[in-house]
C-alpha cells in the first residue's frame, strides 16, 4: 500500500514537473555500473601517479547523471528542489573521497 503512495506520488510530480520518472530513474540506475567502474578507474590513476583529469570528470558526471537531467528537462522545478541536488552532489563528493582515500590507505597497508 505506501509503495502505490508512494508510485503515485513520484508520477504526479513528474508530470507537473515535465519529468519522466522512468528515464529518470533508468539514468539513476544505469549510471551505478559506469559510476563503480569510473571510481576504479581513478583509484588506478592515483596509485599509478598518472593523470585523474579524464577519470575524475567520468566519476563526477556519472553521479550527477540523473539531476543534470532533471534540471535540463524538468519546468517549473522549485527552488527547493535545487537546494537538495547541491546538497546530495556535495554528500556524494564526500563519500566518495572517503571511499577512495579508505581504498588508497588499505592498499597502502597491504
Amino acid at each position: 500500500m505506501e509503495f502505490e503512495l508512494i508510485k503515485q506520488w513520484l508520477v504526479q510530480l513528474a508530470g507537473k514537473y515535465n519529468v519522466n520518472p522512468i528515464i529518470f530513474g533508468s539514468i539513476y540506475l544505469g549510471a551505478i555500473p559506469f559510476f563503480t567502474a569510473s571510481v576504479a578507474w581513478l583509484i588506478r590513476n592515483i596509485r599509478k601517479k598518472k593523470t585523474i583529469i579524464l577519470p575524475a570528470f567520468c566519476t563526477g558526471l556519472t553521479f550527477t547523471s540523473a539531476y543534470i537531467y532533471l534540471i535540463i528537462v524538468g519546468r517549473d522545478v522549485p527552488f527547493w528542489v535545487y537546494i537538495i541536488i547541491g546538497i546530495m552532489i556535495l554528500y556524494g563528493i564526500y563519500t566518495t573521497y572517503r571511499k577512495i582515500k579508505k581504498q588508497l590507505t588499505d592498499q597502502e597497508g597491504m
